[in-house]
């Protein structure tokens, strides 16, 4: 057995409980939360306040939740939970009694969330099997993701982070990995971003000049959609669905936008969201966005 493993725990009866607890296969590999982090006043705070937003906004439903694993890993919260913050209508069942209802439904669940989320399956920091063995982990960082995009004024504390041991179950016995993983952003590089920025600078110290900037950069872009027969009078409205910041954007680089990659006139949130966050990835693909943008 690595020795590495041994070093997570201070007592024999420590390493059976986890063993007992943590069943892993031949061939398979976890991650988990080491139990040194269990202690980590940071992680309980992000908890806590997850399980009272998570209930606040189902409230109305009589949804009480009180642990996030094992609240969580049958589907039924999640799917109250994506209905109301971002009015989506899952086709699967509210109540998955079997195991086999349970993950069917949370694949479907999981889908919906990286779908709008949009997000590959390599950014997935979740998954079926890992939610439905109530993996601590990987719930939260997958309630962070859906926290993010629907809320991103929740006042979530940053730079929340844990000690992780990957073990893997080989041929050869146990063998193991540690690591430091985030939760939510480290607030230095959060920090770093905003420094310098001009237009915080401007909003704080100099309000009285909106209006000349506006006017400037209304000049600027109708000088460039005027071109498609388009006229903006008003930046924040007129922006709000990502059209035409999307043609703007085809104006300014030189190209053509199919009109089936985008929505030209959005009838929900969704596909306003979708417009949006299409022209932030061609804004960071192109090299003229280097910092995080929500789309909301």
């Amino acid at each position: 057995m690595d020795p590495d493993f041994l070093n997570v725990f201070t007592q024999p009866a420590t390493l059976n409980q986890f063993l007992a607890e943590n069943v892993i296969a031949q061939g398979e590999k976890k991650k988990l939360i080491k139990p040194t982090s269990s202690n980590n006043a940071k992680l309980e705070e992000l908890k806590l306040l997850l399980i009272d937003w998570i209930n606040t906004t189902l409230k109305e439903e009589h949804i009480v939740v009180k642990s996030l694993e094992e609240d969580l890993y049958d589907g039924l919260v999640l799917h109250h939970l994506l209905e109301n913050l971002g009015s989506l209508k899952l086709d699967v069942d509210k109540i998955a009694l079997t195991e086999k209802k349970q993950r069917q439904k949370l694949s479907v669940i999981l889908e919906a969330v990286a779908k709008c989320l949009q997000l590959e399956e390599s950014q997935l920091k979740w998954s079926v099997e890992s939610i439905l063995a109530k993996d601590l982990l990987s719930t939260l960082h997958l309630l962070v993701a859906i926290a993010k995009h629907f809320k991103p004024n929740l006042a979530m504390p940053s730079n929340v982070q844990v000690e992780t041991i990957t073990i893997e179950n080989t041929s050869r016995g146990l063998k193991t990995a540690n690591a430091v993983e985030y939760i939510t952003e480290n607030k230095e590089n959060l920090e770093a971003q905003s420094k310098g920025d001009a237009f915080d600078e401007l909003f704080s110290r100099a309000p009285d000049k909106l209006d000349a900037v506006k006017k400037v950069f209304l000049q600027f872009v109708n000088q460039h959609v005027g071109k498609l027969g388009l006229n903006v009078k008003d930046i924040e409205s007129q922006f709000a669905d990502g059209v035409i910041l999307l043609l703007l954007i085809g104006q300014l680089e030189g190209y053509f936008l199919n009109l089936r990659d985008f929505f030209l006139t959005p009838a929900s949130t969704t596909e306003m969201l979708h417009n949006v966050n299409l022209a932030l990835d061609l804004l960071t693909d192109g090299g003229l966005l280097n910092f995080s943008v929500n789309s909301e």
